[in-house]
């Protein structure tokens, strides 16, 4: 079972109503990486309660309950693990969260840390002999990890694929940088292990066959973390969407350094990437060499963004406020390289020490880390804690007020989505679902923003442009990310939003009560049809 999210600006949950059946981001790798990895013979069955919630069924079901998430979900993580509990259930957890801090977790059965490996093993052959609780708390640790070149594909036919925004598919794992604020090396690795690129190819091919939305992101920590094996993946990937008629359209995470390889990037252009998520973090020299990030300035940055456009891709920033070196002046200044850069989507987020980093680790020596649940951080910044929440705020009310968010992708039209490589008109592009999908969320923009928003004159004057171009898809594409953009903005500058990714605090009501209904109902349509 994967627990719920806390609503941030990165789950999109704002365009979630404009596409029809959409309930969740992405799937999680992890999850179905072991469901597709459990001994032959065992039956799994896979529950996102981002999508829906467990209902008694579903526990009654299990003869164990294995879970996984981050630190953003523990509080979920911890509740499913109490349910698994009353309905006497043995309950598991793995993932990146208790990988880190096992210590949040006393209350289950299993715990897994680290990747796919021995203690995977090991956990199967516990609950295979006897599935029923243990007398005591067991702790599993992967010693030896399966090589990624032996990952099964993730298994996908259990989630339901087109009840998410994007798809999501994972070449490596771990990362050779070691930024401050990073847990990557300290649970990965900094030398990047590789799946090769039939298993790739395979796990795309999956993704398409169970209804992927068009849309697939590499949920790798850095995809050019190793450039050699990035160099020999991407022709398989422009071969895989030739003969698939470019059937989806990719995106990932690489340092921005991406931008000194322009062998890279032709064929990434090729493979149809069209956005690529950097950690910029800041525009400010000394900052970057305090969190040791120096390899952003390899290439200065406003260069870095335009290479990139160059080929067609869209940079999505990463930018952290409440570092040691912010001045009072350091919203200002991200507003400023946000205009210069015309990078529409940056994700603003208040530093957050997670545990296994060198940022928590001499945060924790100086006595800075504060444990308070109801506090968008848990830095003691050098700014006052208020100053710089009011900062964020302002950041987000002014980078995406309309206006200024649909000017900045009227200029990505010309400067980057002018130089994509043209895609073909393929009975895969041009399927009856993808027709339909795209008339139905185009349907709900026109009435949602384009007749009932309060900035529908700016959306017409970007749609109207496209109109007379004849090109429907930028207003699609465009109208639903800003559209989730400015919303949550809206609700970050008046205070009903987090200021960071990693904060914990939920603020939408309890969704279960109506998640488990619609579970009841599915379950009874499920038994209905079985008669």
């Amino acid at each position: 079972m994967f627990p719920r999210y806390a609503p941030s600006f990165g789950t999109f949950e704002y365009a979630h109503p404009l596409t029809p059946g959409v309930r969740a981001f992405m799937p999680p790798q992890g999850l179905l990486l072991i469901a597709a990895a459990l001994p032959a013979g065992w039956e799994a069955r896979f529950v996102d309660e981002n999508i829906r919630a467990a209902d008694a069924q579903d526990f009654a079901w299990a003869d164990a309950v294995f879970v996984s998430g981050m630190h953003i979900q523990r509080a979920r993580i911890n509740d499913i693990c109490a349910r698994a509990h009353a309905a006497g259930k043995a309950a598991a957890l793995g993932g990146p969260s208790v990988s880190s801090s096992p210590e949040f977790y006393p209350d289950f059965d299993y715990l897994h840390m680290g990747e796919l490996g021995d203690a995977t093993d090991a956990l199967f052959a516990l609950i295979g002999e006897n599935p029923a609780r243990p007398k005591a708390q067991v702790v599993l640790q992967t010693k030896i990890r399966r090589p990624m070149a032996e990952f099964p594909i993730p298994a996908y036919e259990l989630a339901e694929i087109p009840r998410y925004f994007l798809g999501s598919v994972q070449f490596s794992s771990g990362c050779p940088y070691t930024c401050d604020f990073c847990d990557i090396p300290g649970l990965y690795g900094r030398v990047p292990r590789l799946k090769t690129p039939a298993q790739v190819v395979a796990e795309l091919d999956k993704l398409i066959a169970c209804g992927v939305n068009g849309s697939v992101y590499f949920v790798d920590d850095n995809l050019v973390g190793n450039r050699k094996a990035l160099l020999e993946l991407l022709p398989h990937l422009v071969a895989w969407q030739k003969r698939n008629g470019f059937a989806a359209s990719l995106s990932c995470e690489a340092t921005l350094n991406i931008a000194r390889s322009p062998e890279i990037l032709k064929l990434m252009r090729e493979a149809a990437f069209d956005t690529i998520f950097c950690g910029v973090e800041t525009p400010e020299p000394e900052a970057l060499k305090a969190i040791h990030k120096s390899h952003n300035m390899m290439v200065p940055i406003l260069e870095a963004v335009r290479a990139i456009n160059d080929h067609g891709m869209e940079v999505v920033a990463g930018i952290i406020l409440g570092l040691d070196t912010d001045s009072p002046d350091t919203g200002e200044r991200i507003l400023a390289f946000l205009d210069a850069a015309k990078i529409p989507f940056a994700t603003v987020n208040l530093l957050q020490a997670l545990p296994r980093t060198p940022l928590w680790d001499r945060l924790k020596r100086e006595g800075r880390l504060i444990d308070d649940p109801e506090r968008e951080s848990n830095v003691d910044f050098k700014l006052p804690y208020e100053q710089t929440l009011a900062m964020w705020r302002i950041c987000m009310e002014r980078a995406y007020a309309p206006a200024a968010l649909y000017s900045r992708y009227e200029h990505q039209m010309g400067a980057t989505r002018a130089n994509r490589l043209p895609r073909p008109w393929s009975r895969q592009r041009l399927s009856p679902r993808n027709i339909g999908l795209g008339l139905s969320i185009l349907a709900r923009l026109v009435w949602r923003v384009g007749v009932r928003g309060d900035y529908r004159r700016t959306f017409w004057r970007f749609a109207l442009r496209r109109l007379a171009q004849r090109k429907i898809e930028p207003i699609i594409s465009v109208g639903l990310v800003a559209h989730h953009l400015i919303s949550f903005a809206r609700d970050a500058a008046s205070g009903r939003g987090n200021a960071s990714h990693y904060s914990a605090i939920d603020r939408r009501p309890d969704e279960r009560p109506r998640l488990a209904r619609e579970a009841d109902a599915a379950a009874r349509a499920r038994a209905d049809q079985a008669a």
